[in-house]
């Protein structure tokens, strides 16, 4: 959906300008179906113009994949003196409690045929280690089959369905016209990239909320001011100098998730990473105003490590909750932080395995901080409701289970309950191995998996419980 765009001064946007890398070419505008699809300014072909030249621009992604890809007139260079580490900032427009997150992609011309045909490597941002991400997800799209505003159905490759959702402020189509996007086919297409769940609070209208995810994001952090090839520092929530969402081509993985080092990009693309609903407002829809490059100035620095916890339910009723919580430092993943962690009150506590356990209903805030640094810190907040009965059946079925040897050398088991389904996962949410019925004390063989931790999830029926093994 459209936010009103905060408005910059005339004399501020003539500071640096005339040196700043700003989009020289769209190279390519393929919305999802949305409810500014083949409108002006926001969704028909003229919206690609827009973003060329400045910060000001006006283009709309629509539902979940819609995409641009987009080229500077010279490459952007990963250059070590860049303020922050970063190389380039993509600016949308974002509300203060309302985000649109877009995954963000690079590519480097390596046949220098000045065509975005080579090879794809996603920016892995904030949210690009949790268990809920999908990468790979992809959707189809069909048409309704009309000149007027009708939902447009959706299927993912999961078989989960859904609506784009019309809105009486919008009526015209919302399937991308063949007229102005040729490459869209008329009857239904597919979009594909990676999938976030975001935090969406549609509970308590009209004040809607889709908050900020914590980098690594376009259409995620508020603007600020001029010159805009100044970028704020992606690793602290305030805005500090241009706003917008700064990116470091080091954070750059490929298709397994694996880094990999590059030296300059050509091409970029921003890609909707959200399937949601945002009630009134219409659906979650990335939106781009503009990017530039960034120029060095190794006398600007900052903070660069940051703790990021996937976000709670609302609403907790289980006196037990697997959290997930990474440390960065530069925006790349560090295995071998420790946190600690504090709670709000006494009936809450975190174990080794990162396993919320409660025993009091109530509001509750939980905070992470690192060993090292204990001023690097991050939050995280909900609501417990518990029925006291099933709290106690549960806990003593927990302290049946056990894992062992843990640390495990080429196998483990489990026992303290009967037949139950067991699944491993890599520590980014990877599944590894699945078992759906596995029989108390069976060797689980991991022989050929390395050496790091991992995460055994049990299910009984009438819950799941995780426990963190470690490989050695």
């Amino acid at each position: 959906m459209i936010k009103k765009i905060l408005s910059v001064s005339l004399c501020l946007v003539c500071i640096s300008w005339s040196e700043a890398q700003y989009i020289s070419e769209v190279v390519e505008y393929t919305p999802a179906p949305g409810q500014y699809i083949n409108t002006v300014p926001w969704g028909n072909p003229g919206a690609a113009a827009s973003i060329v030249g400045g910060v000001n621009g006006s283009m709309c992604l629509g539902a979940f994949g819609g995409y641009v890809v987009f080229r500077f007139e010279h490459p952007v260079e990963n250059h070590p003196d860049n303020p922050y580490g970063v190389d380039f900032t993509i600016f949308g427009n974002p509300m203060t409690d309302w985000s649109e997150p877009g995954a963000v992609w690079v590519m480097k011309d390596d046949n220098e045929n000045g065509l975005p045909d080579d090879t794809w490597y996603e920016l892995a941002g904030s949210e690009y280690y949790f268990s809920s991400t999908r990468k790979n997800y992809r959707v189809t799209y069909t048409n309704p089959g009309d000149t007027m505003a009708r939902d447009v159905p959706w299927i993912d490759h999961m078989g989960n369905s859904g609506i784009v959702r019309t809105n009486s402020a919008h009526t015209q189509t919302y399937y991308p016209l063949h007229d102005s996007f040729p490459s869209v086919p008329e009857e239904r297409y597919t979009l594909a990239g990676t999938l976030i769940k975001g935090a969406v609070d549609l509970d308590h209208p009209p004040l809607l909320k889709s908050f900020r995810r914590a980098f690594g994001y376009a259409d995620n952090q508020l603007r600020g001011q001029a010159p805009f090839t100044l970028p704020d520092n992606p690793y602290t929530p305030e805005v500090e100098n241009s706003g917008g969402d700064a990116f470091d081509i080091d954070w750059a993985v490929d298709s397994s998730g694996v880094q990999v080092e590059l030296d300059r990009v050509d091409f970029i693309k921003v890609q909707n990473a959200m399937q949601n609903a945002g009630g009134w407002l219409g659906e979650l829809s990335t939106e781009v105003t503009g990017a530039v490059d960034v120029a060095p100035d190794p006398s600007v620095t900052g903070r660069f490590d940051l703790i990021v916890i996937r976000d709670l339910p609302l609403l907790i009723e289980t006196e037990s909750y697997q959290l997930e919580a990474f440390v960065f430092r530069r925006g790349k993943l560090q295995l071998n932080e420790t946190l600690k962690w504090t709670t709000s009150h006494e009936g809450a506590a975190v174990d080794e395995n990162l396993i919320l356990r409660v025993t009091h209903s109530g509001p509750l805030s939980l905070t992470a901080s690192l060993v090292r640094q204990p001023h690097i810190q991050a939050s995280v907040f909900t609501q417990v409701e518990l029925d006291q009965a099933t709290f106690l059946e549960n806990k003593r079925m927990d302290q049946m289970i056990q894992i062992y040897p843990n640390p495990a050398g080429d196998f483990f088991r489990v026992t303290g309950v009967g037949d139950f389904f067991l699944t491993l996962f890599e520590s980014g949410g990877k599944m590894l191995i699945g078992t759906e019925r596995y029989q108390e004390g069976s060797e689980v063989d991991i022989s050929t998996l390395p050496q790091g931790f991992y995460m055994v999830r049990v299910d009984q029926g009438i819950k799941a419980q995780w426990f963190k093994l470690l490989k050695k």
